[in-house]
């Protein structure tokens, strides 16, 4: 960790973002454009979606990370000493090839050419997955911890580090930021699930919920991105960036319910709690699954629910100034406060 207090740099003349229309480059777009950061541009895949990010002042770029030629047009007549928060991955997709197309090769791509281009600084968002689950219930991933990927995923995003840290090698300045299970305002649909079944008592846990997870609200992980971006001699480093403290699952589904029940909406049953033998099976079936290509959203989360992710945040604390500034119980009431202003119902 650093000895002295961050060092911060100043906005840059431009700021590349990709993934800008998903759940958390919507909340850092929305942060840069509040900020008045200027020479915003990002890539994006749907051209409806794109219109949107232009009738708001940003620059468009229509393409895939999949593509280089896309990502040369992403990074052409780019001002000098920009900056690259690179956001877009796959998590869950119909085949479990398009893990190593989009997290790994597409990094590749994007690494190789913002090192051509001459960016100031390049943040990769990462994941807990590369390191996989904690060993022991009570143990905590530290900042400095060996590869350990949890199947496709995990592998890809891997692969996705160490093409940035090959970057690095290569005189990229370049950033890790690692969330874990992130939440709030720009949800996809399978948070939207999540609260529907911990309001009506049918979110499964097992053993009682006594898995540790760490979490992060999503305006705490753009304020980690940002810090990542703009904080000086931080160079090839990798920083978890979660809320202040891991959660019980317990904890989390108990919160969720009485953030739903201070929000007005009515919750029923009673959590369940589940043999850890059913998420190791679903763990078996999603190894199995993945290994001839497919890929199954509910088996794999079903799996992973019987292990704990907990990580610990004293580097980004030390070396960002980073100081996640809501938790569990908040950030879940504005969850459901942006559900309901968006008319989605819980």
């Amino acid at each position: 960790m650093l000895a002295d207090a961050p060092v911060r740099r100043g906005a840059p003349p431009a700021t590349v973002v990709t993934g800008a229309t998903g759940w958390l480059g919507r909340a850092l777009v929305e942060r840069l454009l509040a900020d008045g950061r200027p020479g915003l541009r990002a890539l994006v895949r749907d051209p409806a979606e794109g219109a949107a990010l232009a009738g708001r002042g940003v620059e468009v770029v229509t393409g895939d990370i999949t593509d280089r030629r896309d990502v040369v047009r992403l990074f052409a007549g780019l001002a000098d000493g920009a900056d690259v928060v690179h956001g877009a991955g796959i998590i869950h997709p119909r085949v479990a090839a398009d893990f190593a197309r989009v997290n790994a090769q597409g990094t590749r791509y994007m690494v190789d050419i913002a090192r051509s281009a001459g960016v100031r600084r390049f943040v990769h968002v990462s994941s807990n997955s590369p390191f996989g689950t904690n060993p022991v219930n009570g143990e905590t991933f530290r900042n400095q911890e060996p590869y350990h990927p949890y199947l496709g995923y995990g592998t890809s995003k891997m692969q996705g580090e160490l093409a940035v840290l090959a970057g690095v090698e290569a005189g990229l300045d370049a950033v890790i930021v690692r969330p874990p299970w992130f939440y709030g305002p720009f949800q996809p649909e399978r948070q939207t699930t999540f609260f529907t079944l911990v309001r009506t008592g049918r979110f499964p846990m097992f053993d009682g919920g006594v898995q540790r997870r760490s979490m992060v609200y999503v305006d705490n992980l753009v304020e980690g991105v940002m810090l990542a971006e703009l904080t000086e001699g931080i160079t090839g480093r990798g920083y978890w960036i979660a809320d202040a403290r891991p959660y019980e699952v317990r904890e989390i589904v108990d919160t969720v319910r009485r953030a739903l029940v201070d929000e007005g909406y009515q919750v029923s049953g009673r959590p369940r709690s589940l043999p850890i033998a059913i998420a190791r099976a679903a763990e078996t079936a999603d190894r199995m699954i993945q290994r001839v290509g497919r890929y199954q959203q509910q088996v794999h989360v079903l799996g992973e629910m019987g292990h704990s992710i907990a990580c610990d945040i004293a580097a980004a604390r030390a070396d960002l100034g980073y100081d996640p500034a809501v938790e569990l119980y908040e950030g879940m009431r504005r969850s459901i406060r942006w559900c309901r202003d968006q008319g989605i119902s819980l």
